[in-house]
């Protein structure tokens, strides 16, 4: 017989250790995935963790993909905390994007310096909007947001498809499911000439820098964080649950816009029907690496998109699908998961009982 309970204590240092447990975990299941299929495991986990960051471009690239989880995870980081899940981030990036290259195809034939931080502004307020969606329906009519956050991820796909094919293809484009590339005064600056990094990152760093100020030195953050712990004593303390539900959708909303729409007017250009490589859903696993602490969920964000460059080199060296990369991302999250049920449980086998009939 098996009995699970829960442990009276838990050690803080084991808490903040068992991520780099788990990626270790990782990368030993890797090894012999690796090892299975034919390949020399330490070669293989060098074409994927260490070839792509060899280089200056291939470092830019890590930062490059990082920005947009980072960005995400600051967001999913608020909601998670306050216990609500939000698991719809994908299709809140994805209509940040619309809205903020609409407000780019607008001013098409603009060139003033006010056009950048329009589109910017768009793309928060739209992922915020469309966040608000699924909290208004939690507050008012008690659903359940994790359905309404997801099932919203198609709308916002589908709504896009219909754009980039329909009213806002590029008449120019021979039909290719895709808008015109945006104007020069529409495009983030590059910052370094040859690479492809730019200044979004700078909006997550200074993301990072608010959300820690927020959860660790106000007295909102002291209300999210009580709020996620224990709704009831909240609630005794006078807090505002509802209020509380909508401002952590709308900042995680936010984030997420803020996200794809740094991905339109940076590497990509324009909108076309993949603007994300589902970086919406990869932020969950940065989120909980991270610890859902703004400094930590620095660090996971690079790890988490090495993953990405890793499949892509794998595929060229190894001949492996590139879908290799979210093996690697769903073994994070297995051992993590994993990790943390034996952090909080303890398993006891009592044996087993003899029945006389």
């Amino acid at each position: 017989m098996i009995k699970i309970e829960r442990r009276n204590e838990t050690s803080n240092l084991i808490y903040f250790l068992t991520p780099i447990l788990a990626i270790f975990l990782t990368l030993v299941t890797g090894a012999i995935i690796f090892y299975l299929l034919g390949f020399k495991p330490l070669e293989a986990l060098k074409f994927f963790f260490i070839t792509p960051i060899s280089d200056l471009y291939g470092l830019s690239e890590l930062l490059l993909k990082a920005t947009p989880l980072c960005l995400i995870a600051i967001g999913l980081s608020f909601c998670f905390k306050s216990n609500n899940w939000n698991i719809g981030a994908e299709g809140q990036l994805t209509f940040g994007g619309i809205v903020g290259g609409g407000v780019a195809l607008l001013f098409y034939n603009h060139e003033g310096f006010y056009v950048l931080p329009l589109i910017i502004l768009a793309g928060a307020f739209g992922g915020m909007v469309f966040a608000m969606i699924p909290a208004i329906l939690k507050i008012y009519f008690n659903t359940n947001e994790i359905l309404v956050s997801l099932m919203l991820v198609y709308v916002s796909k589908l709504l896009l498809d219909y754009l980039v094919v329909g009213p806002w293809s590029n008449p120019e484009g021979f039909n290719f499911p895709e808008t015109r590339q945006f104007s020069d005064s529409a495009r983030l600056p590059i910052l370094f000439e040859g690479l492809r990094i730019h200044a979004g990152i700078f909006i997550a760093l200074v993301s990072v820098f608010l959300a820690w100020v927020i959860l660790f030195k106000t007295y909102l953050g002291f209300q999210i964080k009580v709020s996620g712990l224990s709704l009831k004593t909240a609630k005794y303390a006078g807090f505002k649950g509802k209020t509380m539900i909508l401002l952590v959708f709308m900042v995680s909303g936010a984030c997420a816009g803020l996200a794809g729409v740094g991905e339109i007017t940076g590497p990509i250009g324009q909108l076309h029907r993949m603007i994300s490589p589902e970086y919406g859903f990869t932020a969950i696993i940065v989120a909980f690496l991270g610890r859902l602490n703004p400094i930590g969920i620095v660090f996971a964000s690079l790890i988490v998109a090495l993953t990405y460059l890793g499949a892509e080199t794998a595929q060229i060296f190894l001949q492996v699908p590139k879908y290799t990369g979210q093996v690697f991302q769903g073994m994070i999250l297995f051992f993590l998961l994993a990790s943390d049920f034996l952090l909080f449980f303890r398993i006891k086998f009592l044996g087993f009982k003899r029945y006389e009939y």
